[in-house]
């Protein structure tokens, strides 16, 4: 809009153009009050009504809330207003009327449940408290990319219908592609391996991944985001100090740019970056130290995978995060790459929020009849990832890596209860739509 003027900008003594939402109308007789909203804030706007043209007063009074509107008028200083400032408008003009019902309260006056929200998400973002997780989600994203770039990663799409499952199994996505049965991609793995090996070297992707998990929980999701990384001529440690570091990364940016958001989620006086190297225990460790917990009702033995509830009996032991390596090779995928000295150890990592694991990675098996062996071991069919294997022929240098959930990430970086916060559009077994 031509000579728009963000109500966060209005200057006393300006004429302005405002444009944005009804957030609330007061009406206290002689004196009516509308209160504009745009993406930068609230801005009040005053009828005198004795001193104005009754349809200026009637057009601004009688609108509903939520109804696009666009007030002229000029700018004055008032120390009674919420932002110190009010406009006097010279006209209204109604841009789209919103239905007097609406469907959950963008003033967040009136709570609503997280399913109307969802359903309702375009409203629901007009709430300061859920725009605010957005724009914190979008600077997470922003300072993770810039940390990869600054660690020399090239950014890269990989495709999202493919004809194999990254790591098989039954939770793939099946889809008609031209009369042949196709696949959406749980992982960007063989991909993002396959490009370590050309003359990229270090690369990361920032994108969707699809699982049909028949998990519904509050943190799962059938479609999410994954921080992908790969790197050529690093090992299993040099790829957890990468990850280390864009956790850091997110962190710092959240505390350093995004505190009217904290303080609006009531976070602001909590909120702090970790401190401190991440622990690294062994997976050997890891049970042991649950188990010493006395938390849960049968012990771990060797070879078991960290429950939900070893996860989190583990996380309050160690409180903050921390690795897990040193996988058993039996519960890691084909890919990962074993230990040279103890083929039973896998080079596997994963690390863990004191609420949940956010990452799983590790190095990759390089040699091609290593990898091979791997497929069969796991009861996969080598030729149906022909693409994949058959580049590990042309000299595949080693490399180790690591996928992030972002949404796992936003979630426990502002400690939200439900995943579902954290996307715009949540996918899962209940929820295609919107």
């Amino acid at each position: 809009m031509e000579n728009r003027t963000y109500t966060a900008d209005a200057e006393p003594g300006e004429r302005v153009t405002v444009a944005g939402w009804v957030h609330e109308l007061r009406d206290l007789g002689g004196i009516a009050f509308l209160i504009l909203r745009d993406k930068t804030g609230k801005i009040q706007v005053k009828f005198a009504k004795d001193e104005m043209d009754d349809d200026l007063v009637e057009a601004g009074t009688s609108v509903s809330r939520e109804s696009v509107v666009t007030v002229v008028g000029t700018v004055e200083e008032e120390p009674r207003a919420p932002t110190g400032v009010e406009v006097v408008p010279e006209s209204v003009e109604v841009v789209a009327p919103a239905d007097p019902e609406l469907p959950l309260d963008p003033s967040g006056k009136v709570d609503a449940e997280l399913p109307t929200r969802l359903d309702n998400r375009t409203l629901d973002l007009r709430r300061d408290e859920a725009k605010a997780i957005f724009e914190i989600r979008a600077e997470i994203l922003r300072a993770v990319r810039e940390y990869f770039r600054e660690v020399g990663a090239t950014e890269i799409n990989t495709p999202k219908i493919v004809a194999t499952g990254t790591e098989g199994g039954t939770e793939l996505f099946p889809i008609t592609y031209f009369g042949e049965e196709a696949f959406m991609n749980q992982s960007p793995q063989l991909f993002k391996q396959l490009m370590v090996g050309s003359g990229l070297e270090r690369v990361f992707e920032i994108g969707p991944i699809f699982r049909a998990e028949e998990h519904n929980t509050p943190r799962h999701l059938n479609e999410a985001t994954s921080i992908d990384f790969e790197s050529a001529f690093i090992d299993h440690r040099e790829a957890m100090d990468v990850c280390e570091g864009a956790v850091r990364a997110a962190y710092e940016a959240v505390d350093e740019n995004c505190r009217e958001q904290l303080e609006l989620l009531g976070l602001a006086d909590e909120f702090e970056a970790p401190e401190g190297a991440f622990p690294r225990l062994s997976y050997g460790e890891a049970i042991e130290r649950v188990n010493a917990t006395g938390e849960l009702d049968e012990q771990l033995v060797w070879g078991d995978d960290l429950s939900t509830e070893a996860e989190k009996a583990l996380g309050r032991d160690v409180g903050g995060h921390y690795f897990v390596t040193d996988w058993p090779s039996e519960i890691k995928p084909f890919y990962i790459k074993d230990h040279d000295d103890d083929e039973a150890l896998s080079t596997g990592f994963d690390l863990m929020h004191p609420r949940m694991e956010l990452v799983s990675g590790g190095q990759r098996e390089h040699r091609y009849d290593e990898l091979v062996a791997g497929f069969e071991q796991q009861g996969l069919d080598p030729d149906a990832f022909e693409y994949y294997t058959k580049m590990f022929r042309y000299g595949m240098p080693p490399h180790a890596g690591f996928g992030l959930g972002a949404e796992r990430l936003l979630m426990t970086v502002l400690g939200l209860e439900n995943i579902r916060e954290a996307v715009l559009f949540p996918r899962d077994r209940q929820r295609l739509s919107p």
